[in-house]
């Protein structure tokens, strides 16, 4: 179902649009134009390259919602792919950490630009002012969901 601005339901306008929130992500999340190694390696390179943080693979597994074994899985095809490399911890050098390589954050730049193409087509009709006040709303959203994520 679409969203209609103009169509009143016997319920709020507010609360029949809020409804539609967890449908409409879930719309986005199956619409990933890239294929699913390319969603999964977007999302670690992210993950890693976003966190405050050093990032082992059960704090990848975490950050994900997947278990420790997928985790592992997709990092060893990012390392054979020579995106990620392992490293010692600073912090305890008995520690095995995560980091990007050149060549990791190569692809991270490639996939934010072919994202942000996507965007650009998909809200092409809509005024400069919606675009980027939905990118910031966007942003500040998904900055909340990872600070809830983290404080459950």
């Amino acid at each position: 179902m679409d969203y209609d601005p103009g169509v009143s339901s016997p319920r709020s306008s507010d609360d029949a649009l809020l409804d539609q929130i967890g449908p409409a992500l879930s719309r986005l999340r199956r619409r990933a134009p890239a294929s699913r190694t390319d969603v999964y390696r977007n999302v670690v390179l992210n993950v890693i390259a976003d966190s405050a943080d050093e990032m082992t693979v059960g704090g990848l597994a975490a950050e994900m919602g997947v278990a420790q074994p997928v985790a592992s899985r997709t990092v060893a095809a990012c390392i054979a792919d020579g995106l990620l490399r392992r490293a010692a911890s600073q912090a305890d050098g008995r520690r095995t950490v995560l980091e990007l390589t050149e060549r990791g954050e190569t692809a991270r730049s490639r996939f934010a630009a072919a994202q942000r193409e996507t965007f650009e087509d998909i809200t092409a009709h809509w005024a400069p002012e919606e675009r980027i006040r939905f990118a910031e709303l966007l942003i500040r959203y998904s900055a909340d969901a990872s600070a809830w994520a983290r404080r459950r």
